[in-house]
């Protein structure tokens, strides 16, 4: 029982049971908790990527298991992850974050291949997560494109003035 309720409270982050735009809130929460822990060596990083991706894991196979649901609506820690792949070894700044949460959910959402792929054929807990995996490689490749042509450097936002 008590794991039943760590699993989805780790699942949905207390946030996944928002009727809207759970995803959303999912992603805007691990920009929120990405930026409190930073800046940190990228090696730091990594290590709670994996510690966030072996946790979301269990907890959400626990919580499709426990629900009978694969990739329930209410299960946001993939957001998370997806999140942070995105945000990997990025400058936490305004312009970086709010770019790589677009990024992230533009992919999320739109699932081009593979992520539409992975969301479809990788059953169970993997594939829930795979699929913002893909998401977030996707997108801190174009945001890692975009901070090395300096792009987002020549951008005026109220926070640069």
């Amino acid at each position: 029982m008590i794991l039943r309720f760590y699993a989805a409270a780790f699942a949905t982050l207390g946030v996944g049971k928002i009727p809207k735009a759970p995803g959303t809130f999912g992603s805007a929460l691990a920009v929120f908790i990405w930026w409190q822990l930073s800046p940190q060596p990228w090696q730091k990083e990594l290590v709670w990527l994996l510690l966030a991706f072996i946790f979301g894991f269990i907890a959400t196979q626990l919580y499709e298991k426990n629900n009978h649901k694969h990739d329930p609506k209410e299960v946001v820690v993939d957001e998370l992850i997806g999140m942070w792949i995105a945000l990997f070894a990025v400058p936490p700044t305004m312009t970086n974050m709010l770019f790589a949460f677009l990024l992230f959910r533009l992919f999320d959402i739109w699932k081009p291949f593979p992520v539409g792929w992975l969301d479809r054929k990788v059953p169970g807990a993997l594939g829930t997560i795979l699929d913002d995996v893909a998401a977030g490689l996707i997108a801190r490749f174009l945001l890692q494109l975009l901070i090395m042509m300096e792009v987002l450097a020549t951008m005026e936002f109220p926070w640069n003035l």
